[in-house]
């Protein structure tokens, strides 16, 4: 399938995990590809890996916690492309600790880089999906609907952005612009990999309790959700969450 041929798509979290899975699916259907990240390094290698295999790619280091830094990737997109069609945040951090060990420091981090993010990014990004017709893909997770151990600062913040994403989808489909999510689920991603889990916390029984039926699978799983949200294929879908768990919720 060649959906986004032409079409420019601005993806974040996009050196690793489900964002760059999705940047890999876009690819192959023809997008071209601004791809954020603060991970600088890791970004520009895979930027260039992309290239080298004939694609329209350009990287853009970026905090997108930080309104200036947004405001930038989403003006370097517009001058190095003259359009953006679909914007795919899937940036995003998570802190496991019991909430009543929960710093307010580290809940406002959660917040800031999850559901600022995707804000700005949205608001940034919103005047050119306007005139393209565009659409918006924001990552929740299925943790939203059934709950995640150690996780309330991380879980609220999903829940904010699967509400902001109903909202968005409500006010803008007037100008012709859908905004859906996916909600992951038992993805084996960095940002579960590389979090420490609280001291004397029993893991194995956690993670039972959230297993899927199908077993844990890469973040390439979830990239297919999001292609077909962001495409043709999905013109009659918007403030829809597509849970992507292997039956977590089941």
């Amino acid at each position: 399938m060649q959906r986004f041929t032409n079409k420019v798509v601005l993806v974040t979290g996009a050196a690793s995990g489900i964002g760059r899975a999705a940047v890999e699916r876009f690819a192959t259907e023809g997008a071209i590809v601004f791809c954020v990240d603060l991970q600088a390094a890791e970004l520009k290698s895979f930027v260039a890996s992309l290239q080298q295999r004939g694609t329209k790619a350009e990287a853009f280091v970026c905090d997108v916690s930080d309104e200036a830094s947004v405001k930038a990737c989403v003006a370097k997109c517009l001058t190095s492309f003259g359009r953006i069609d679909v914007l795919c945040n899937m940036a995003g951090i998570l802190r496991f600790a019991y909430a009543h060990e929960t710093s307010m420091d580290v809940y406002n981090l959660v917040m800031k880089v999850n559901v600022a993010s995707t804000f700005l990014l949205c608001r940034e990004a919103l005047p050119a999906l306007m005139k393209s017709k565009g659409n918006i893909v924001n990552c929740a997770s299925s943790s939203v609907f059934r709950g995640l151990p150690w996780a309330a600062a991380y879980v609220a913040s999903k829940g904010a952005i699967l509400a902001m994403t109903k909202s968005l989808a409500v006010d803008y489909g007037q100008y012709g612009v859908r905004a859906n999510c996916v909600a992951p689920g038992d993805v084996i991603t960095p940002i579960a990999t590389h979090t420490a889990v609280p001291e004397g916390a029993d893991f194995q029984a956690a993670m039972l309790r959230i297993a899927s039926v199908t077993g844990a699978k890469g973040p390439e799983t979830v990239a297919g959700s999001i292609a077909l949200l962001a495409s043709d294929d999905a013109i009659h879908i918007t403030g829809e969450c597509i849970v992507v768990d292997g039956g977590q919720l089941a």
